[in-house]
């Protein structure tokens, strides 16, 4: 087989499963990894406990290739929630983020606004929740020191235009929510200061395997008030009023847990085999698939239709009635997916197979159906 096949062939989600963006299905290889270090810490050994943890510095160097960065750059998180908070706690002056956006950074942009004192929210409502170059340049301000945004809105899957973005603000900071991207979206990272995201949906890794990059521009102007041994200067770490270390390790939670660094390892090794561009290019065919279905039955889509601007996420915006009925059709033929605030949210994976494409189809045929027009 092929890479892309075999990838293929180590999802074992049970069909009608689209539901990728907000959980993925640990994969055979990241189950198998997490029981032999199950294992080897189970029997004290020191080889077995050290090799362990080699799989911290295995996981960043991982990232570190998906990226375009250095692995010095990289810290791994319990979430992107913890990934990203230490950030903005740092941030002084004015943080430009959607209202509608992911809870990892709207929520975190005003806890950290409450707690520190030093940052201040600035909010915009872009049409449709769409983070374009203009909406955002028409809601900079004189004030604002960074724009944050998820590369891919998780509500409606618009992806962001990360290199425009950057024309637009500037040298102002760019921080990259790309929880709803990695893995299956080919986007030049570069053009952000910070980018985090969580190995739990797309990479099919499990809970606590949150991550963070920092740049060159990030760790100069952005202050490490959070953190945990790690980011105290080595020569220093015996004393409490040590200066924190010019260094990305700054922003690192106080100590990763090992086994959820193995499980990301080993979900990023997969994608690295076959390749971000081809994994993205079989997502953006099945997203085809169910745009396709939704077409046949008269189902309006608010993802958009330009490639460039899609992911893995394709959302249905059927009229307020029909938003129960809906779920109801979907839910009743099998279909794992995610309502929220209206829409009716579907994400495929590169293992998303013809039979759960034709329960989507089924599905959707029964509720047009029984629809009163």
């Amino acid at each position: 087989m092929t890479d892309l096949e075999s990838f293929a062939a180590s999802f074992d989600a049970e069909p009608g499963y689209l539901d990728w963006a907000a959980f993925g299905p640990l994969s055979r290889a990241v189950r198998a990894e997490a029981l032999a270090d199950l294992e080897m810490l189970g029997t004290g050994r020191p080889s077995g406990i050290e090799l362990v943890a080699t799989h911290v510095d295995d996981a960043r160097e991982l990232l570190a290739d998906l990226l375009d960065a250095d692995a010095d750059e990289v810290v791994l998180a319990p979430s992107a929630a913890h990934a990203v908070f230490p950030a903005l706690c740092g941030i002084s002056g004015g943080l430009l983020v959607s209202r509608t956006d992911a809870p990892a950074l709207t929520v975190a942009a005003v806890r950290a606004e409450a707690v520190m004192g030093r940052l201040r929210v600035e909010w915009m409502e872009p049409p449709h929740g769409f983070v374009s170059p203009d909406a955002v340049r028409e809601a900079l301000t004189a004030e604002t020191a960074a724009v944050a945004v998820s590369l891919v809105d998780p509500r409606t899957g618009y992806v962001a235009d990360l290199n425009a973005l950057r024309e637009v603000i500037g040298d102002r900071l760019l921080i990259v929510d790309d929880t709803q991207g990695f893995g299956v979206t080919d986007v030049d990272h570069e053009a952000a200061d910070v980018v985090f995201g969580d190995g739990s949906t797309w990479l099919r890794a499990g809970r606590g395997t949150g991550w963070g990059r920092f740049g060159a521009r990030a760790v100069e102007r952005i202050s490490p008030v959070l953190g945990g041994g790690a980011w105290v200067a080595a020569e220093a770490s015996s004393d409490p009023q040590a200066e924190p270390g010019a260094s990305a390790q700054a922003f690192a939670a106080p100590a990763a847990d090992e086994l959820a660094a193995a499980r990301l390892a080993a979900a990023l090794d997969e994608v690295g085999a076959v390749g971000v561009s081809e994994i993205a290019r079989t997502v953006a065919e099945r997203c085809e698939e169910v745009m396709f279905y939704a077409d046949r039955y008269d189902i309006p889509v608010v993802t958009p239709r330009d490639p460039v601007h899609r992911a893995g996420i394709v959302a249905l915006e059927p009229v307020p009635a029909d938003v129960g009925p809906l779920g109801a059709a979907l839910a009743n033929h099998g279909v794992t997916f995610t309502a929220r605030s209206g829409l009716i949210r579907l994400s495929p994976h590169v293992g998303t197979g013809e039979d759960t494409m034709q329960m989507l189809g089924d599905a959707l045929a029964a509720f047009a159906a029984a629809r009163v027009w």
